[in-house]
């Protein structure tokens, strides 16, 4: 699991069948401390999250099997909206 930042949405109205019903979300990838890593990637999204919302971010095959009854062709999917972050400091 990645932690990221959404920074925009992203709108197909022609995509894959088993793509139909899902939002995409531009997400900048973070450390804990939010200093960015690498490029913003794109996202699916079905637990509702928005613009400026902290997400968890889940990639490669797990991400595949978002939907229940099939897998579709996802590489990344938003899998939480995180409401804190507590990281000790050692």
């Amino acid at each position: 699991m990645r932690l990221g930042t959404v920074i925009g949405n992203i709108w197909a109205t022609r995509k894959e069948e088993g793509l139909t019903g899902l939002k995409f979300l531009f997400v900048q990838l973070e450390n804990p401390d939010g200093t960015a890593v690498d490029s913003p990637i794109i996202a699916a999204d079905r637990v509702g999250a928005g613009l400026g919302d902290k997400v968890m971010i889940t990639n490669g095959s797990a991400a595949r099997f978002v939907m229940d009854d099939h897998d579709v062709p996802l590489d990344s999917v938003v899998i939480g909206i995180v409401d804190s972050i507590d990281v000790e400091k050692r």
